[in-house]
């Protein structure tokens, strides 16, 4: 005879095996924001190919007058080396929808897929007027192919980026989540929440041992139990992930219960954890004067192959750029001269790696007979922009000279930008782990700059610098070739500051 059933005989069986130890909760696929971006990349490079071969068959029909499965090996093989760059060209063309806020909109969406379908009509037109007025054999260029492949491509993205954007990142596939720790940090911790757009969490609630704590209200939140009752509200609320906001030692039956939850299947992460992957930079309003020593300076420590794989790169990357100068430089130095007269150049002394002071060359961007004052930030020099300055800073073509910096190993092609000594000093002052930065080359280009470009205020500049540890933190080749990327996307865009 069953009898009555307390609620909590209940929860008590629902959380436990027979042998009384915590059961599994039952799971539904929930990616993490890294796993979002991920599926999204390889959505994207499907309806690429896919919209490559349907281009090809386009091709096969408009040569053969048929499509037909015994032609099929022949004429794959047959098909200019080019034409296979197409789908790669295309994600090169996307990757600034790689921004979760921007892959999470569907406005934005179609005003990316517009500007890429636009970037790809350009590159072909160039590449064919060019090769035509090289070789006549030329003129036959497959136009009906290329056509038919960014027709294809555009509305197979927008088909998957529509169903990504209205079925993937919806409520249903979100990580239910419970914070250990109602205090400032974990107050602090849903404010990044509710900041952060697009993120794929759904907080349920807090956990704290604090008795006087218990019920109390945390915004549309409350406490609704201590560490104890971890295990039974894990499979309550079919909890994924508990985030525990406690910098500090952690008491060890809170301790034992987090190793119990994690033996569940729940991912379990620290406060700090949750805010590199929400905003992809570190929080160092709440970092410890530990965290140096026992996350930063290990993680940020890199092998010998990528100091050697990352020194080519930059020189393949600075000879590419040397000839781009050698180019442009006729052009652009009669404008500015024409404009403003001379100087051509503005020089200024900058830090870089362990302090070392180094003169940075650039185009000049700003009227002549004005100086800027040494020790602030380049808004305040706004007014005194010239026209023609303005659009070299917003293409950023007026960095081209740093090339020879990264030639020489003064500079790299990725890192935290170069600054000015007095500004370096009173930084150091003002933020935490400010003079961290210089533990790496300083940049053409950085994770800061594709992200936040230039700053004008100390609380901006303390948010660059939370992402220039993070990229001093997570640095690897792929991470550099990313950034590039995304640059080149800035630089076409003309979004630089």
């Amino acid at each position: 005879m069953g009898g009555y059933r307390s609620q909590a005989q209940i929860v008590e069986d629902a959380v436990t095996t027979g042998n009384g130890r915590p059961r599994p909760p039952v799971r539904r696929w929930k990616p993490r924001p890294v796993e979002r971006r991920i599926l999204l990349f390889l959505g994207d490079l499907v309806a690429a190919w896919f919209a490559w071969f349907l281009a090809n068959l386009v091709w096969m029909w408009a040569g053969e007058g048929s499509i037909s499965l015994i032609l099929w090996p022949r004429f794959f093989a047959t098909r200019p080396g080019w034409f296979y760059l197409l789908p790669f060209l295309w994600l090169f063309f996307m990757v600034e929808m790689y921004d979760d806020h921007r892959a999470t909109s569907w406005e934005i969406t179609k005003r990316g897929l517009m500007v890429a379908s636009l970037l790809g009509v350009l590159s072909y037109l160039v590449l064919y007027f060019y090769l035509t007025s090289v070789e006549q054999k030329y003129r036959f260029l497959p136009r009906i192919s290329v056509a038919a492949f960014l027709l294809f491509t555009v509305v197979l993205t927008a088909a998957w980026r529509w169903f990504y954007i209205h079925v993937l990142v919806q409520r249903y596939f979100d990580r239910r989540v419970l914070v250990v720790g109602a205090g400032r940090n974990g107050r602090a911790l849903w404010a990044w929440l509710r900041k952060a757009t697009a993120h794929p969490y759904h907080l349920l609630g807090f956990v704290d041992d604090d008795l006087a704590r218990q019920n109390v209200q945390i915004g549309p939140f409350r406490v609704i139990g201590r560490s104890v009752d971890l295990p039974h509200l894990v499979a309550q609320y079919a909890i994924t992930d508990v985030f525990v906001a406690i910098q500090g030692p952690i008491r060890g039956e809170l301790f034992q219960a987090l190793l119990d939850l994690q033996a569940m299947g729940v991912e379990v992460s620290h406060m700090n954890a949750v805010y590199e992957e929400l905003f992809q930079r570190v929080p160092i309003a709440h970092l410890d004067a530990t965290w140096m020593l026992r996350d930063f300076m290990d993680a940020s420590r890199k092998t010998v192959y990528y100091e050697a794989g990352k020194r080519l790169l930059d020189i393949l990357g600075a000879l590419v750029g040397l000839v781009l100068l050698a180019v442009m430089t006729p052009f652009i130095a009669l404008w500015i001269y024409l404009e403003s007269g001379r100087p051509i150049f503005f020089r200024q002394e900058r830090v870089g790696k362990r302090g070392e002071r180094f003169q940075v060359w650039k185009f000049r961007t700003m009227l002549p007979d004005t100086q800027r004052e040494r020790g602030h930030w380049a808004p305040e020099d706004q007014d005194r922009i010239t026209p023609f300055g303005r659009f070299l800073r917003k293409t950023h073509l007026d960095e081209f000279p740093q090339f020879w910096d990264v030639l020489r190993g003064k500079m790299s092609l990725v890192g935290p930008r170069p600054e000015q000594p007095e500004l370096v000093a009173l930084l150091e002052e003002k933020i935490p782990f400010y003079r961290a930065r210089l533990l790496v080359k300083p940049g053409l280009t950085g994770w800061a700059q594709v992200n936040q470009g230039y700053v004008g205020t100390l609380e901006e500049t303390r948010t660059k610098l939370e992402y220039d540890l993070f990229y001093i933190k997570n640095r690897n080749l792929l991470f550099d070739l990313y950034i590039i990327l995304r640059t080149f996307g800035a630089v076409l865009g003309a979004r630089g500051e």
